[in-house]
């Protein structure tokens, strides 16, 4: 009877361990459970906040919508006028964050000039930076030496020329009150197309009045950095008075290591495609191309190493023009923009086309004189 007794107990509590381990397994099997259908409702969270794709959710959000159907289409005032520095209300209002941002892509996809340089958003149309020139003096001592004071550092003030880009694209009203038709699309491509054309080119030829000043408007000099004055562009002679030298690459070698080797860091090439067309088939001693095609689908093509920016606003090679600029846009050009688009809805002056008349404060100036450099056609 006693060895019958202990071995109930024994089996006994090895059945305890099967059911321990039985709710253990059910336990681990639930958790499981659990995590995916978390897993589940994640992925199902995270497709409601992401952004539909595609024109049908562009017009998003009450002010857009009401900026879009209410203005745009129908022409009711509803929305809050925009300010000028000039006049109290200007007649305009300002568009929508996603149409403005729309043209800015767009501004920065086509305008060649704007996509290398610094650019700054300014709240209004009177724009100032001011620019160390060096100066500050330093020196070594002793450790109980005396420090004697030193100079202080020299500093020029910029003021980019600003002026008022307009364009004024027109469309029917037949257009407008066809639902299907993407105005919105429409209206920031006409602005972002006119306005790029225009400040192209005003960042490169702009005469500063009402405008830009585009940087070959600036005073040029054959010093080099150390010796010339501040806001002069150096430029280096082609050699021969109507076009290039038999050595066009040295000469531009030479223009390359002019410039500072800190400003060498995201330096371009800036230069007309008729220009281009030269510039590709010139070769070393030994028979290579100077020009580097890029490699990679949007790699940008090179010449000694450095990325060609294509922009026709840039002069032809002729007597006493500079068809080639290598600069590093960052730090030798600012564009000042009010960075807020505003829009004039006019129905009555062309009718039966109702226009919409947008305007944008924009200025430029050359920053740093050292980080341009030009080619000149002169012997």
């Amino acid at each position: 009877m006693d060895i019958e007794t202990k071995s109930d107990a024994l089996t006994g509590s090895f059945d305890i361990v099967d059911r321990q381990e039985a709710q253990d397994a059910a336990l681990a099997a639930l958790r499981s459970d659990v995590e995916e259908v978390k897993g589940r409702l994640d992925k199902v969270s995270r497709a409601a906040a992401r952004p539909m794709l595609g024109g049908a959710a562009s017009v998003s959000g009450p002010e857009m919508k009401g900026f879009v159907d209410g203005y745009l289409r129908n022409g009711r005032e509803t929305e809050l006028k925009s300010l000028s520095g000039v006049v109290a209300a200007d007649g305009g209002y300002a568009v929508p964050q996603e149409i403005d941002t729309m043209i800015a892509r767009r501004l920065v996809e086509i305008s060649p000039i704007r996509a290398v340089a610094n650019v700054v958003q300014t709240g209004s149309a009177d724009f100032r930076r001011l620019i160390s020139t060096g100066g500050t003096a330093s020196g070594w001592v002793s450790e109980t030496g005396a420090r004697p004071e030193t100079a202080s550092p020299k500093l020029a003030e910029i003021a980019p020329p600003t002026g008022e880009l307009y364009a004024n694209p027109s469309a029917t009203q037949a257009m407008l009150d066809d639902a299907a038709f993407d105005l919105e699309g429409w209206l920031a491509n006409e602005i972002a197309t006119e306005f790029a054309r225009a400040e192209g080119a005003a960042f490169i030829n702009g005469t500063g009045i009402n405008q830009p000043m585009g940087f070959l408007s600036a005073t040029r000099s054959i010093a080099s950095d150390a010796a010339r004055a501040f806001g002069s562009l150096q430029f280096i002679g082609s050699g021969n008075s109507n076009g290039f030298d038999s050595a066009p690459e040295a000469k531009l070698i030479d223009l390359v290591c002019q410039m500072k080797a800190p400003l060498r860091q995201g330096a371009v090439w800036v230069m007309n495609s008729t220009t281009l067309a030269s510039v590709r088939k010139f070769k070393t001693a030994d028979g290579a191309f100077l020009w580097q095609p890029g490699m990679i689908d949007g790699q940008p093509d090179r010449l000694l190493g450095y990325p060609v920016i294509e922009a026709e606003d840039m002069p032809d090679v002729a007597a006493s023009n500079c068809p080639i600029a290598f600069g590093n846009f960052k730090a030798g050009y600012l564009i000042a923009e009010r960075r807020q688009t505003t829009i004039l809805r006019d129905p009555y002056t062309n009718k039966p086309f109702v226009q919409f008349y947008a305007t944008r404060r924009i200025g430029g100036q050359v920053m740093d004189s050292d980080a341009i450099k030009l080619l000149k056609i002169e012997a």
